[in-house]
């Protein structure tokens, strides 16, 4: 494990669940990652753990706690669906608020990352428009707050191109002048699977990079910068047209193998490389031309929208026990 190459995990997928799949492609056992599973009638839950530092290299991941929701049906739009994959997350989050020791009274910050501009990387603005804000009832009038609330702040700090500031920087100071008990922070992901595109959730407690999934190298938004836990919501939104010429080609030996013994006379080479060595050559051919482009479904507006509320209604439900988790999508507006 000592000679795996990471640069196949460190920004073509911000999955943990996907990097631990890559590394244990052929067998391998991971010590220090373990990892369970639920399935619920097309919701598929993982729970994952990185441990230590071991299982941290192995999969290119921070150490801490990671839950992926997979539902493949959302493409579909069926909203009896998305009514329970709220109900899934709200539950999911509210557990995992509970794990890192996030007491029920504890103040909330949520921030969507991103850009409003670009439909990809709009889902931060979307699930700030569509969670409920308390803060300022609890400031203004404290004794009027019903019970089962907790005081919740939301912001979009835009992103570097548009405010020429660091959106860390922006969340310090909000943080420094607010001073909530954790952050939430949401952002668009980049995935190495095309089924997970746009139809995945995940929740970290390890922060939050915004533009790592793209390749940018920014200011984290972590605990050790920011002072409080940072839960991290993602949910992949593009991928590199390198990772998808290379799950073609995959594709085409698994077709092909399933047709024939000999698939080396029709694939050559390419049928001997590692899929790491073939991600590489593809890289190769592509980036010098400025063709390794991020690639996202043409439905991407409605995904967008409904993924954007799926994880604004979960949050309202989790964050407040007045807010009925199996109704959660009554409260976004």
């Amino acid at each position: 494990m000592s000679d795996l190459d990471l640069k196949q995990f460190s920004v073509r997928t911000d999955l943990a669940l996907e990097a631990k799949e890559i590394a244990e492609k052929g067998g391998a056992v991971i010590p220090g990652v373990s990892a369970t599973t639920l399935d619920d009638n097309g919701i598929r839950i993982t729970t994952l753990s990185v441990d230590n530092e071991h299982g941290s290299q192995a999969i290119g991941k921070m150490i801490g706690n990671y839950v992926t929701l997979e539902v493949p049906g959302l493409r579909k739009h069926d909203s009896s669906l998305q009514d329970r994959v709220s109900t899934h997350f709200a539950k999911q989050f509210e557990l995992f608020l509970q794990r890192i020791g996030v007491h029920q009274n504890a103040k909330a910050l949520i921030v969507g990352l991103g850009n409003w501009n670009v439909t990809p990387d709009a889902l931060g603005p979307i699930v700030v428009e569509n969670v409920l804000v308390t803060r300022h009832y609890f400031e203004l009038m404290p004794n009027d707050v019903a019970p089962g609330y907790r005081p919740v702040s939301a912001v979009s700090p835009g992103v570097l191109g548009i405010t020429g500031i660091e959106s860390s920087d922006i969340i310090k100071g909000i943080v420094e002048q607010s001073m909530p008990d954790f952050i939430v922070a949401i952002d668009a992901l980049a995935s190495k699977a095309i089924e997970r595109v746009n139809t995945t959730i995940q929740i970290s407690d390890t922060g939050i990079h915004p533009g790592s999934g793209i390749g940018n190298k920014r200011r984290g938004i972590t605990e050790e910068i920011m002072g409080v836990p940072v839960i991290a919501i993602g949910v992949p939104t593009v991928m590199f047209a390198s990772t998808i010429v290379n799950n073609c080609f995959e594709m085409m030996q698994k077709h092909f193998q399933s047709q024939t013994s000999n698939t080396g006379q029709i694939l050559g080479l390419l049928d001997q490389m590692e899929e790491n060595e073939r991600l590489e050559l593809v890289r190769e051919i592509l980036s010098p031309m400025g063709h390794d482009l991020l690639v996202t479904p043409k439905e991407v507006d409605e995904f967008i929208e409904d993924i954007g509320n799926i994880i604004a209604s979960g949050l309202n439900a989790a964050l407040h026990q007045a807010v009925d988790s199996t109704n959660v999508a009554a409260y976004t507006h």
